[in-house]
């Protein structure tokens, strides 16, 4: 079983605990890595409409077409296909690989009022009392996603979670209906959880371990006395990519403490090219026979996040050496409401007013470049879940008025499993 129980991990536990989460080494601010930018929470990030595109729709998918890596799971002699990746759209594009697989009592309502029961006690665990090892689940502020498997079709992450605070470190998990039973009266749910950082002057995060996330939920699902206890934790077989899926850039992995590359077991010393991100390329199955108590509650988190970084250019841009400085605050918030019928229900809204700067990055020292202007930021957020399905919306707007002449760049994704789904971006650029 994949749950860590052994000395290295409590080991690398306690060290972390110690340097890590009381501050974060600042990253270089003009490193290609940080191109998500303002695009948004955990956005990957690219330049995804160039200068000179004038007002045009990038992309419209409707998710007609699945993915084309679907895989097939059996379990009690029950099966589930689907895809075992997450992606911010609609194409088959993967941004985080499927690693908890959930069967039985898995409503992703019950899941995660099994998970904010818990308390931040996981000594036995071997994990310290320090954030966010010691931290309580909450609902979490983060880029919504979608998955698919047979039967539903594609389903959102309605429900997302986080063990630890928005900054400096937190688990994030995403969770994904399917909509397919599992025996008589059980379900299959997926998910999707990495153990990530802030990067400094920004409100993005940077993915640093797939494993250590999904051994952390398995803990804590163990903890809620729910899972089955004769076998009901165990590794899949390989479902998606290994020994690694994505990277962490150069430029962030240098600025961390050595006691964290040695967590997420990575080169101790400082790298010169990317470090991959370990993924073994199996999820942990947890079968779930106990039934977590779905109580009503409303809960609230509101914060503000100061840009003050360097990034490429993340829409409109003149090419890869096209860098600006993106300064200001923003505010994220979010509302979350289950009422007494179970029925859960999520709004979430970032903005902010963020000035722009051209800068050189060719000169010693980098220096300004042009005039400044203002870039608003709006994203809106929302979604449903309950015993009968899930519906997941993202709403997001850029737009920079300046003296060259507008830029605007727009996304909305929809996946509902009561109705249609639906990926644009749309982009206007001088």
């Amino acid at each position: 079983m994949k749950v860590p129980r052994g000395k290295q991990f409590v080991a690398m536990a306690a060290l972390v605990a110690l340097t890590v989460f009381s501050g974060w080494v600042g990253c270089s601010r003009d490193d290609e890595a940080l191109r998500g930018g303002i695009v948004g929470p955990d956005a990957e990030g690219s330049s995804i409409a160039a200068k000179g595109a004038g007002g045009r729709l990038v992309a419209n998918q409707t998710g007609a077409t699945p993915p084309a890596e679907l895989v097939t799971l059996s379990q009690n002699g029950q099966t589930l296909r689907f895809w075992p990746y997450t992606g911010g759209a609609l194409d088959g594009t993967p941004s985080d690989p499927v690693n908890l697989v959930f069967v039985g009592n898995a409503d992703p309502v019950r899941i995660r009022a099994a998970l904010l029961a818990l308390d931040g006690d996981r000594s036995a665990f071997g994990l310290p009392p320090v954030a966010p090892f010691d931290a309580t689940w909450s609902d979490a502020i983060g880029d919504v996603q979608a998955c698919y498997a047979e039967g539903e079709g594609w389903q959102g992450s309605a429900i997302q979670l986080a063990l630890g605070s928005y900054a400096p470190a937190r688990v994030h998990l995403r969770l994904f209906r399917t909509g397919v039973p599992f025996g008589e009266n059980g379900t299959w749910t997926l998910g999707a959880a990495h153990f990530e950082v802030l990067i400094p002057g920004t409100a993005d995060h940077q993915v640093l371990s797939w494993e250590r996330a999904e051994q952390i939920v398995a803990i804590d699902l163990i903890r809620s006395g729910l899972v089955e206890p004769a076998g009901g934790a165990m590794p899949t077989a390989a479902i998606n990519a290994a020994p690694a899926f994505r990277s962490i850039p150069a430029v962030i992995y240098n600025g961390l403490p050595t006691d964290i590359r040695a967590f997420i077991e990575g080169p101790l010393g400082d790298v010169a090219e990317d470090v991959p991100l370990g993924n073994d390329g199996s999820a942990m199955l947890l079968h779930l026979s106990g039934v977590a108590p779905i109580l009503a509650d409303a809960r609230s988190e509101a914060l503000t996040l100061h840009y003050q970084q360097v990034i490429p250019k993340p829409f409109c841009s003149d090419g890869p050496l096209d860098y600006v400085l993106v300064s200001g605050p923003v505010d994220l918030s979010r509302t979350t409401t289950v009422d007494a019928e179970g029925r859960y229900s999520y709004e979430a809204t970032i903005h902010g007013r963020l000035s722009v700067t051209p800068i050189d990055v060719t000169a010693n020292p980098p220096a300004p470049s042009g005039e400044t202007y203002f870039a608003e930021v709006g994203d809106v957020q929302s979604g449903e879940a309950d015993a009968f399905g899930t519906q997941a919306m993202a709403h997001t707007r850029r737009i920079a008025p300046h003296a060259g002449g507008s830029e605007m760049l727009g996304t909305m994704l929809r996946v509902s499993s009561r109705g249609s789904d639906a990926y644009r971006a749309w982009a206007l650029c001088p």
